[in-house]
C-alpha cells in the first residue's frame, strides 16, 4: 500500500528524521512504516454547544483507527456554533471549509474522519473533503433527546419560534415562555427537529459519506460510540482501497440526497450546502435540479417543523433507511457509499416500526413535498420555498408589499400600530443575501406584526434574499437571487407594489412594468444599510462570494484541487 504520508516519514535524510522525531512522543516505532495516518477533523467546541460532546466521539474513532492498524491524529478544526455567532455562522462556512482543506493538504495525512453536528460544520467538512479528495468518512454528532415542558414535547428551535410568537400575540405569559427554556435542551447533541443539523447529518448518509445506519442516532445513545469505533476502522480500510470522496460524491449521490431531502421534509439550507459541495467536485448540480428531482417526492417523515414528532422518534421508528426504502425506486441504483456498495443495497431489511412517525409511500403525509424553485421578474436567478412548511392557502397569493430595507428597520417597525399592513400583505425583507448582510443570515421567516398576531393571524407570505432556520416554518420565499445587494430586482420593490406568488406555476413576480422596474433606483434606506466598512475575512468574503443560486461559495474555491503539489518545508 502506497501511503501519502510516506512522503514525510520514509527515508533516512534529515527531513524524514525531523518529521518522525517530532511526532514520536510515545507512538510505537512502526507508526511511521506502513500504517495509514488518519486525521480526526474534530469540530468540538464549548462555544458550539451542539458539538461539545464530539471529543468523546473522537476517542471512539481513535480506538477504531488503532484497532484497524492505523494511527489516529486529533485535528481540531474551525467550529461554527449556530446559536451564538454574530452576525451569522454562514459567514464563516467557507472559511471553515478552506481552513480544513488546507490543514489536510499540508499535513502527513492519508485519510480523515469528519466529526460534525451543528448546522455549518458538516457542510464545511464535506466541502473540504471534496476539495482535497483524500479518503474521508463522516460521523454526525447526532440529535439531542426529546425534551418536554408541561407534558408536551418541545421541538428545539421550532418551539422557540412558535412560543415567542404566542407571547407577542398575548396568548402565552412571558413567564411561561421563559420557564420552558430550561426544558428545551435535554441532552448533548444538535437540534432534535428536522432543522439544518439533522438534515445535513441525514443527507451525509444519503450522499454515501457515512457508515450506513449512523446518521440520526441520538447523541446520547451509546450506539453512536460503537458506530464511531466502526467508522475509525472503516477509515483505515478506505485508505487501503483508495476510495475517495470523488468516487462517492457523484451526480447519482446528489440525486439521492435531493430525494431524501424531500422525503424527510428537510431544511431549505440544504440547497446552498449541496450546491457548494457539488461545486467543489465539479458535479453539474443546479438549482433547478432540486425541483426537477424532488418536487414530486412525497413527505414521509412526520417531524417538526413540517409535522409532529422529533429526531429521537425518527430513529426508533426505523430511521433514514426505512424512509429511503419507501422511495428506493427514485434513488440512483449505482451511487455507492464509503463501504464501496451502493446505497440501495444497504436498505435491505429496512422496516417502519412506527407508522405515525414514518408514513408509507402510498399514504404519505404530503404527496409533493420537495423544494419548489421559483422564477419571475422578482427572482430571475431563482428563489425557493418549502411547501411542506407553508400554509396551503397562501401558495397562490397576491398582496401588497410592505418593505423593510434591513433587519434593524424590520425590528423597529414591525410592531408599530400605525404600520399599514393586513393579513394579505406580503412582507419583504432585503439586504440579507450573501454579500448584503454579509453572510446570508436566517432572518427570512420574518416575525408577523403584533397587531395581526393578536387578531389570530399565524402566517403571511414573506419574501427575502436571506435564509431561514431549518427549524422554522411558514410561507416563506427565500434565497431570492440576484440578491438586493448586487442590484437584484428585490432592491427596487416599493411598499405598495403588488407581488404575486404562484407556487403551482413556480412564479414570483412584482406587478411593475419591466421598463419602470429597470429605471428605478434602489431605495436610499437599502443603500445606507449596505454602506459599511469591511476588513479581514469579511472583505475577502464580500468581494468573492457567489450567489445563493450557486451555493454561496467563494468563486476561487469552486472546483477541487486535490492533495498533491505540497512542497517540502525544509
Amino acid at each position: 500500500m502506497s501511503l501519502r504520508s510516506s512522503a514525510w516519514y520514509a527515508g533516512q535524510d534529515r527531513n524524514a528524521y525531523i518529521h518522525r522525531a517530532w511526532m514520536r512522543r510515545g507512538t510505537p516505532d512502526d507508526a511511521f512504516t506502513g500504517r495509514p495516518q488518519i486525521a480526526i477533523a474534530n469540530t468540538a467546541s464549548d462555544l458550539t454547544p451542539c458539538n461539545s460532546h464530539l471529543n468523546e466521539v473522537a476517542e471512539s474513532v481513535r480506538q477504531g483507527v488503532w484497532a484497524a492498524g492505523g494511527v489516529p491524529l486529533n485535528l481540531p478544526v474551525v467550529s461554527l456554533g449556530e446559536t451564538n455567532m454574530r452576525p451569522t455562522a454562514m459567514l464563516w462556512r467557507n472559511m471553515a471549509a478552506m481552513a480544513t482543506e488546507e490543514m489536510l493538504r499540508a499535513n502527513p495525512i492519508d485519510g480523515v474522519v469528519l466529526l460534525g453536528g451543528c448546522d455549518k460544520t458538516i457542510p464545511s467538512l464535506l466541502m473540504a473533503a471534496a476539495s482535497v479528495d483524500l479518503p474521508a468518512v463522516v460521523v454526525p454528532g447526532g440529535p439531542m433527546l426529546n425534551g418536554t415542558f408541561r407534558g408536551v414535547p418541545l421541538g428545539c428551535g421550532t418551539d422557540v419560534w412558535r412560543l415567542s410568537e404566542e407571547v407577542r400575540a398575548g396568548t402565552l405569559p412571558a413567564a411561561a415562555f421563559l420557564e420552558s427554556e430550561s426544558s428545551m435542551i435535554r441532552s448533548r447533541g444538535h437540534c432534535n427537529t428536522m432543522g439544518t443539523a439533522s438534515t445535513m447529518g441525514l443527507l451525509a448518509e444519503a450522499l454515501g459519506m457515512t457508515l450506513p445506519g449512523t446518521a440520526g442516532l441520538p447523541a446520547a445513545d451509546s450506539r453512536l460510540l460503537a458506530r464511531a469505533h466502526e467508522t475509525g476502522r472503516l477509515a483505515v480500510e478506505l485508505v487501503g482501497a483508495g476510495r475517495r470522496p470523488s468516487e462517492v460524491l457523484t451526480a447519482g449521490s446528489f440525486r439521492n440526497a435531493i430525494v431524501a431531502l424531500a422525503a424527510i421534509g428537510g431544511s431549505t439550507n440544504a440547497v446552498v450546502h449541496l450546491l457548494a459541495i457539488a461545486g467543489r467536485l465539479g458535479v453539474p448540480l443546479t438549482l433547478d435540479d432540486f425541483d426537477r428531482i424532488g418536487a414530486d417526492v412525497p413527505l414521509l417523515v412526520n417531524l417538526q417543523p413540517a409535522g409532529q414528532f422529533l429526531m429521537e422518534d425518527l430513529h426508533r421508528a426505523g430511521g433514514l433507511a426505512a424512509v429511503l426504502d419507501q422511495v428506493a425506486d427514485l434513488l440512483d441504483p449505482d451511487a455507492v457509499t464509503v463501504t464501496g456498495r451502493p446505497l440501495v443495497e444497504h436498505l435491505a431489511g429496512a422496516a417502519i416500526w412506527d407508522p405515525d412517525v414514518i408514513y408509507t409511500r402510498d399514504a404519505p403525509l404530503q404527496k409533493q413535498a420537495g423544494i419548489a424553485v421559483l422564477r419571475g421578474n422578482l427572482a430571475p436567478d431563482g428563489a425557493i420555498i418549502k411547501p411542506a412548511a407553508a400554509s396551503e392557502h397562501l401558495l397562490v397569493h397576491r398582496g401588497r408589499a410592505v418593505v423593510f430595507d434591513s433587519v434593524e428597520e424590520l425590528h423597529a417597525r414591525i410592531d408599530d400600530p400605525a404600520l399599514d399592513v393586513d393579513a394579505d400583505s406580503v412582507l419583504v425583507l432585503r439586504g440579507c443575501g450573501p454579500r448584503g448582510y454579509p453572510g446570508m443570515p436566517e432572518v427570512a421567516n420574518l416575525p408577523l406584526p403584533e397587531k395581526l398576531l393578536r387578531a389570530g393571524v399565524r402566517d403571511m407570505v414573506r419574501v427575502c434574499d436571506g435564509r431561514m432556520s431549518g427549524t422554522a416554518y411558514g410561507t416563506v420565499v427565500l434565497h431570492v437571487a440576484p440578491e438586493a445587494a448586487v442590484g437584484g430586482p428585490l432592491a427596487k420593490v416599493r411598499t405598495g407594489d403588488w407581488i404575486t406568488l404562484d407556487v403551482t406555476r413556480r412564479r414570483l413576480d412584482v406587478d411593475v412594468p419591466d421598463a419602470e422596474l429597470a429605471a428605478r433606483a434602489p431605495s436610499p434606506g437599502l443603500t445606507a444599510a449596505l454602506a459599511r466598512p469591511y476588513r479581514g475575512w469579511e472583505q475577502l468574503y464580500v468581494s468573492t462570494v457567489t450567489g445563493a443560486d450557486t451555493g454561496a461559495d467563494l468563486d476561487f474555491l469552486v472546483g477541487a484541487s486535490g492533495h498533491d503539489g505540497v512542497r517540502e518545508s525544509y
